[in-house]
C-alpha cells in the first residue's frame, strides 16, 4: 500500500471528515477526496459510508484504521526514542496515576521536576482506568497494584495502607472513637464500596459498615474525602501517605488499617533508554526516600 495513502486516510478516519483531515493535512478537500478514492480503488473495497453528516467507516474501513492507528502508536514510540536520544530532558511526558495519588501526592511535588528540568511538559492523566501503557495511551504509570499488562519495565516504590482520619476540631466537637463499635455515633466518609478503588480500601469499608453505620458520605475519590474530613463532615478512610502533607489529621482508632497496598511505576520497554522516563523515574525515588524518611523521623520524635 502507499505510504502516504495510508497517513491520509488516517486522517479522515480519525476527523470523520475529509474537509477537517484536509486542514490537518494542509491538503484541499479535493486532494483528500482523490487519494481516498484512489485507495479504495487500490484495496478494491469501500472504505467509508459517506453522509450528509460525515464520513463512517466500513467494516474493512475500520480494520484498516485498527492497523493505521497501530502504526502510527509505533511511529510515535519511534519518534518519542529518537527526540530522546539527545542529552536534555525536554518534551512531554503523558503520565498516569490514580485521581487520588495523583492530585494529593505527586502533583504537589512536581515544581521540583520544573526547577529540574524546565523544559519537560508533563500530561498528567488522572483516573482510575488502566491505561494501555504498551499502546502508548500514556508513557509512564504509578498504579496501586503491580501492572499485569506484557513488555513493561515495572518498579515497585512503596507500600500504602488505608486509615481513619479526622481533623481535631471535629474530634473536639464529636469525640474521639474508642472502639470500632462506637464509629455508628459519627459519619462515615470513604468511596463508594462498588466505586473502582484498590480492594483493600474497600475491604476496610466494607469491615467498616458492618457495624451499623447510619450516615454515610461517599465520593469517588480521596481527594474529595480529604475534603470531607478537613471540613468535619465525620472521620474518613484515607492512604497513609497524607500524613506528610496533612500533619494536621489525627488518626483515629489506631490499630485499625487496611491490608498492604503495594505502589508501582511502569513504562513500556520500549522507552528503556528514555531520558523522560529516567528523569521522572529518578525524581518519584527521591520523592520517596525523602518521604519515607520523614514518616521515620516523625515518629521517632
Amino acid at each position: 500500500m502507499d505510504w502516504d495513502k495510508l497517513r491520509i486516510f488516517h486522517a479522515v478516519a480519525d476527523a470523520g471528515s475529509l474537509t477537517h483531515a484536509g486542514d490537518t493535512l494542509h491538503l484541499s478537500q479535493s486532494a483528500v477526496s482523490r487519494q481516498i478514492r484512489a485507495l479504495e480503488e487500490s484495496l478494491n473495497t469501500t472504505l467509508f459510508h459517506r453522509h450528509a453528516r460525515g464520513l463512517i467507516l466500513t467494516e474493512q474501513g475500520e480494520l484498516l484504521f485498527d492497523a493505521t492507528k497501530s502504526m502510527n502508536k509505533r511511529l510515535e514510540a519511534a519518534s518519542a526514542r529518537i527526540r530522546d536520544s539527545e542529552e536534555e530532558v525536554f518534551g512531554e511526558l503523558r503520565v498516569t496515576t490514580t485521581t487520588g495519588f495523583g492530585t494529593l501526592w505527586l502533583a504537589p511535588r512536581l515544581p521540583k521536576l520544573y526547577e529540574k528540568y524546565p523544559d519537560l511538559k508533563i500530561d498528567l492523566m488522572l483516573e482510575e482506568r488502566v491505561l494501555d501503557l504498551p499502546m502508548r495511551e500514556a508513557d509512564v504509570a504509578i498504579r496501586m497494584k503491580e501492572p499485569s499488562q506484557a513488555d513493561l519495565i515495572r518498579k515497585r516504590l512503596m507500600s500504602v495502607r488505608m486509615r481513619l482520619y479526622a481533623s481535631p476540631s471535629y474530634l473536639a466537637q464529636n469525640g474521639t472513637p474508642q472502639t470500632i463499635a462506637d464509629m455508628g455515633n459519627h459519619r462515615l466518609i470513604c468511596q463508594n464500596p462498588n466505586s473502582i478503588q484498590v480492594s483493600a480500601g474497600a475491604t476496610l469499608v466494607q469491615h467498616l459498615l458492618t457495624q451499623d453505620i447510619p450516615h454515610l458520605f461517599t465520593v469517588n475519590n480521596y481527594f474529595g474525602v480529604l475534603q470531607g474530613i478537613v471540613n468535619n463532615i465525620g472521620i474518613g478512610v484515607m492512604p497513609d501517605y497524607l500524613t506528610e502533607d496533612f500533619g494536621e489529621l489525627v488518626r483515629v482508632l489506631p490499630d485499625l488499617e487496611s491490608g498492604e497496598v503495594p505502589v508501582f511505576l511502569a513504562y513500556p520497554e520500549e522507552l528503556r533508554q528514555s531520558k523522560r522516563i529516567s528523569a521522572f523515574r529518578d525524581f518519584v525515588q527521591d520523592e520517596i526516600f525523602a518521604h519515607r524518611r520523614k514518616i521515620r523521623e516523625s515518629q521517632s520524635a
